[in-house]
């Protein structure tokens, strides 16, 4: 039996083998018929005091269409979520945006402004939007490669979906000949690349939150800039790409010498279990690029950055209790 609360749909009889479908097509004339203007969406979950999923920090975010699966099946959700909140709801996809686009003009440049050093608060939280909402749109388990292709194809697009990463910066990003990056992003059916390797990667972006960002371009490439050294945790050349989406995680979260974060959705950001997200957190203080870490109770954890590190400020007062792990 199908059975709607937001219309006049109650107890209609189904097939059991048809049962999900139909379930699914209702829901996609709600998300066609029901659309509400941009700025006039907000977080239901919050609206609900988060009562769908297990505590976390707070909303962050654009606000998605999010589709949740719940009781084995047996009930299906459709809400505007936060990415953050749609991040940490079980069984949820992000459904694209039905909301009606312009004609957008097809970008070719890559290079960042000039001027402008992308280095302040704005950049760090563009970054830290992106890796969340692709904490929701990718596949759990991604790659840390994969993710960090994909952050830069999401900074970087134009608005009509298209985005060309040209060899040399290929080569800076470890990245070049890395074909099976690009297969997993495509395996996903995040992005096509419909133009073979020549002297650069163009691919489309086939999500369509991100072929609808508000964020002006500019904007965009300066923070797409900034992640590739992530003061002050920026990592040396070559560095592992679990490695470096840790540390750009991290420095996402970071402020005046230090930072903290909840455990789970820390691990969500990197694609990582909790007891991989310590290794890398070890593998980053024996680099020096963290002075320490600990936990906070069972779900958040705090650190330091090293003192040397450029760009940094003065370390907290030891009596704030963060202290390098015994282990």
């Amino acid at each position: 039996m199908l059975s709607c609360p937001h219309c006049t749909l109650h107890g209609h009889r189904l097939q059991p083998a048809s049962a999900r479908s139909a379930a699914l097509a209702h829901l996609a004339r709600h998300a066609q018929r029901d659309v509400l203007p941009r700025h006039l969406r907000t977080c239901q979950c919050r609206a609900r005091s988060c009562s769908w999923h297990p505590r976390h920090r707070g909303c962050a975010g654009p606000v998605l269409l999010a589709l949740t699966r719940d009781r084995s099946g047996r009930l299906w959700r459709l809400a505007d979520t936060c990415a953050a909140c749609a991040a940490a709801i079980s069984n949820t996809a992000v459904v694209p945006d039905t909301e009606p686009r312009t004609a957008r003009t097809r970008a070719t440049s890559l290079t960042p402004p000039r001027g402008n050093p992308p280095c302040g608060p704005g950049e760090r939280l563009r970054v830290r939007e992106t890796l969340t909402y692709l904490a929701v749109a990718l596949p759990r388990f991604s790659s840390p490669a994969a993710r960090l292709l994909a952050l830069q194809c999401a900074l970087r697009t134009g608005h009509d979906g298209y985005v060309q990463l040209p060899d040399g910066f290929l080569r800076g990003m470890r990245l070049r000949g890395r074909a099976e990056i690009w297969s997993e992003l495509e395996h996903a059916r995040w992005l096509s690349c419909p133009v073979p390797w020549r002297t650069h990667a163009e691919a489309c972006l086939l999500d369509e939150s991100m072929r609808a960002q508000t964020s002006g371009r500019r904007a965009r490439a300066r923070a797409a800039h900034w992640a590739l050294r992530p003061v002050p945790l920026a990592t040396p050349r070559g560095t592992a790409p679990a490695v470096q989406l840790a540390a750009l995680t991290l420095a996402t979260h970071t402020r005046d010498g230090g930072g903290s974060g909840e455990l789970d959705v820390l691990t969500r950001l990197c694609g990582q279990s909790p007891q991989q997200l310590e290794e890398l957190l070890d593998h980053l203080v024996r680099s020096s690029l963290l002075a320490g870490w600990r936990h906070i109770g069972d779900e958040e954890i705090s650190w330091l950055v090293h003192p040397t590190r450029p760009g940094t400020g003065p370390l907290p007062a030891p009596a704030q209790g963060v202290r390098l792990p015994s282990h």
